[in-house]
């Protein structure tokens, strides 16, 4: 075909030689627990699947609320991310399975008084489709759910059934029900739920993905990368500890994350500073992308883990800096009023005892007016001193920076292996290297492609080799200062005739 004749000025747009990154979400916390999700319209839809809740409503939407943090632990990281940091967003994955019976418990048949056609049923975790509803008297009369009456949960989870019209002229048909009901059905019993259960499993039949397994998941459903891992309250537990720390390596394969864990507290755990040394080691805490720490934070008297405070205040640092991971959670402030052991017990640290926690690799508490999570080092230390695994926020760095290159080059992946690729690469990592160290987050940040560490046979079997240098900077831990005597200002003094003018 011949050749348009131009006449004029004209333009062609050409592809962007550099690449823009596509940044991993080094601060997402993906929350394993246990939630009051018999409040939802469909509590089996709120079983062992990831959800993701930017805010307080949606995440009493997507698992139900109640204070009772002991009990269901998801709670207990919504509140402290929304109503005590204010940082988000989280994941969520509830482990309490409304349809595995193993979870249920009968509530025997008892009469419940109305008042205004009301009645309060004092008991929590009730499952709305599982509840027999009757009037009062000897000849009690079912009574149809929607038709004769409806349900509401209240803020501790009870539940509130109010009689329709139709269900008062039923009551008043029943002669000697005199003003009562009758309630029986089934509950969730959330003191089921064993570390097995946190930890999970795959059906080998079904396929079917539990507890940790759905980590698995958050990927391929969300299009986000987990950040940090956590099992509030669970993760005190050894079998916990270590499948934490097991999941944060190769999360679909290829990607990386940290975990924040309870060094246990209770009366079987480390109710003195002294004794956290034995129970990280009891817990086999040694992994570099382990952060453990001791004892719980009070807003008042309600009680929320070390881990999810950690984690909440962690995510709440990066979000401040630039969703970039490179400033330490360390000596930042949390709005809480005390710290205490697992059963309430308040602790007075002082930076003495709170640093010898820190010198076993174990982050605390201290309150140096006004309290904040204390300690640098991840479990790792001090059986291992490399500053990538040492150090909290470099081992965060590196995990973001890893699942960074991978999300921004995989649409690289099966390109032809040429100069121009090479280039496209190295180019794009060092522009933005340079920009973190302009912006002082790190000392240096370089991507090289090295002809000795691509050899032929490699090339040949399309296999790129690039060697990336990171060097975010350390936390100042120890800052000291000199302070001298100088008798030499009172000589120069006097010499002067010991007068000032």
């Amino acid at each position: 075909m011949a050749d348009t004749y131009k006449h004029g000025v004209y333009v062609q747009e050409q592809a962007t030689r550099l690449i823009a990154p596509v940044l991993g979400t080094a601060g997402l916390q993906v929350i394993v627990g246990t939630a009051p999700v018999n409040m939802l319209a469909d509590p089996a839809g709120a079983a062992n699947t990831p959800l993701l809740v930017q805010s307080y409503k949606e995440a009493v939407a997507a698992v139900g609320y109640s204070d009772d943090f002991a009990a269901y632990t998801l709670c207990e990281s919504i509140s402290a991310n929304f109503q005590v940091v204010g940082t988000g967003p989280l994941v969520l994955i509830n482990v309490l399975d409304p349809s595995n019976t193993k979870f249920q418990e009968e509530v025997a048949e008892k009469d419940i008084e109305l008042s205004d056609d009301v009645a309060l049923v004092e008991e929590t975790g009730l499952l709305p489709k599982e509840l027999k509803v009757k009037t009062g008297g000897t000849e009690a009369t079912d009574l149809a759910a929607d038709t004769d009456y409806t349900t509401t949960f209240n803020n501790d989870g009870t539940l509130t059934i109010l009689l329709t019209s139709a269900g008062k002229e039923k009551l008043e048909a029943d002669s000697d029900a005199a003003g009562k009901i009758k309630v029986s059905g089934k509950k969730l019993d959330p003191s089921k739920v064993t570390a097995q259960d946190i930890i999970g499993t795959v059906d080998v039949g079904t396929g079917k993905e539990t507890g940790l397994e759905v980590v698995r998941q958050i990927y391929p459903k969300l299009g986000m990368t987990p950040g940090i891992l956590l099992a509030p309250r669970f993760s005190a537990k050894p079998e916990v500890s270590a499948a934490l720390q097991a999941k944060t390596h190769e999360i679909n394969g290829v990607f990386s994350a940290v975990t924040i864990i309870d060094v246990d507290s209770s009366a079987e755990g480390a109710t003195k500073y002294t004794d956290v040394k034995e129970q990280k080691e009891g817990q086999a805490l040694t992994n570099p992308n382990a952060f453990p720490v001791w004892l719980y934070g009070k807003v008042g008297e309600t009680m929320y883990s070390g881990s999810t405070l950690a984690a909440a205040l962690t995510a709440y640092t990066d979000a401040v800096n630039g969703d970039v991971p490179n400033v330490s959670p360390s000596n930042k402030t949390l709005a809480i009023s005390a710290v205490c052991l697992a059963d309430g017990t308040e602790v007075l640290l002082d930076q003495t005892q709170a640093n010898t926690v820190n010198s076993f690799g174990v982050a605390t508490f201290l309150n140096m007016n006004g309290f904040r999570l204390w300690g640098n080092n991840t479990a790792c230390y001090p059986g291992n001193t490399d500053p990538k695994d040492r150090w909290f926020s470099v081992r965060r760095f590196f995990c973001w920076s890893a699942n960074t290159f991978i999300l921004t080059y995989f649409q690289k992946v099966d390109d032809p292996m040429n100069p121009r690729l090479i280039e496209a690469i190295v180019d794009s990592e060092n522009v933005r290297g340079h920009s973190f160290v302009a912006r002082d987050i790190c000392a240096r940040y370089e991507i090289e492609f090295n002809e000795d560490e691509n050899p032929t046979t490699d090339l040949l079997n399309g296999k790129i080799t690039f060697h990336q240098y990171l060097t975010p900077y350390v936390p100042a831990e120890d800052i000291e200062n000199i302070l001298e005597f100088d008798p030499d200002a009172l000589s120069a003094l006097f010499a002067k005739g010991g007068t000032r003018t």
